[in-house]
């Protein structure tokens, strides 16, 4: 249809006459059309329109069709087509982030330490809270060097229960990870399997030794397969897509932060997984666990 150009072409202040002159369509038709009331399904898309707006800006402009639908259904209760949220998003041109590569390991193997046996072989699932914990090691470079950052997921509900941000990838980088870890689950002695890869870190007398003190099970993958530690590489990622890689990082200092935020007020409580039925991490443990592990 003509009228809508002529609309546009008004916003930029060509007059309507003129328009529709040029476009060979009557002004009091043009004005008919852009008084007649719209339809109910043209306002609703326009009210809807303006709240997949608002939790597109709240995800940092990261989620996609499927997770603003999940937004919009858990969150305010609106029982509507992913379909339609896709195609109203097309048309406003509002995308999701898009991976543009994987995560850089930040892992370098011992040729002379003893790898743990593989407990996983992956499968990376988990029915309960504190059966099956995975980690891993990543860096990126900001304008002062580089940032290694290691995490450890709960497999049951992708939560970070631990973390550690340091300027160079020493073994205290995995062991501060683990403490925090132990901290907040208070794992119970021969239950939880840790998995990683075969990098030094892991294989470290100080890092083996603080988790045979914490009773967990070590078990590792075999050499250079990504595959084999698959849900730590998704997490990172994730983080490389949603944040390392949005934007350039001229100080370390800002990136620690960013990474911080990133996992403890938005990753944990708020990002909806899709292996989670779009729920949180927080909020799949609190609603899925009768005794929800302690923070």
């Amino acid at each position: 249809m003509i009228y809508p150009v002529v609309r546009e072409l008004a916003v930029d202040r060509i007059p309507v006459a003129v328009a529709c002159r040029v476009l060979r369509v009557s002004t009091s038709g043009y004005y008919a059309w852009r008084d007649r009331p719209s339809p109910p399904r043209r306002r609703a898309d326009r009210e809807l329109t303006e709240i997949i707006s608002t939790v597109h800006a709240r995800s940092g402009r990261t989620y996609g069709s499927p997770r603003v639908h999940a937004e919009l259904r858990h969150q305010h209760g609106l029982r509507i087509g992913r379909a339609r949220v896709a195609r109203l998003m097309r048309t406003h041109g509002l995308t999701g982030a898009s991976a543009q590569r994987r995560h850089r390991p930040s892992t370098i193997r011992d040729p002379h330490a003893t790898p743990a046996p593989d407990l996983v072989e992956r499968d990376f699932t988990a029915a309960e809270p504190d059966q099956l914990w995975v980690s891993d090691i990543t860096q990126h470079l900001t304008g002062e060097g580089w940032v290694y950052c290691a995490v450890i997921l709960d497999v049951y509900s992708r939560r970070v229960i631990g973390w550690s941000i340091a300027e160079q990838a020493r073994t205290e980088l995995i062991t501060d990870a683990l403490t925090m870890a132990c901290q907040r689950r208070h794992p119970t002695p021969g239950r939880t399997v840790f998995h990683s890869d075969h990098g030094a870190q892991y294989t470290s007398w100080a890092f083996t030794t603080q988790l045979a003190a914490a009773g967990l099970h070590a078990s590792m993958g075999t050499v250079g397969d990504c595959y084999d530690n698959a849900l730590a590489e998704s997490f990172f990622a994730t983080l490389q897509t949603e944040l390392l890689d949005r934007r350039p990082w001229h100080h370390r200092r800002h990136l620690e932060q960013a990474i911080f935020e990133w996992i403890e007020t938005w990753y944990n409580p708020r990002r909806r997984h899709s292996a989670l039925d779009y729920h949180s991490p927080n909020d799949y443990e609190q609603t899925h666990t009768h005794a929800a592990p302690a923070a």
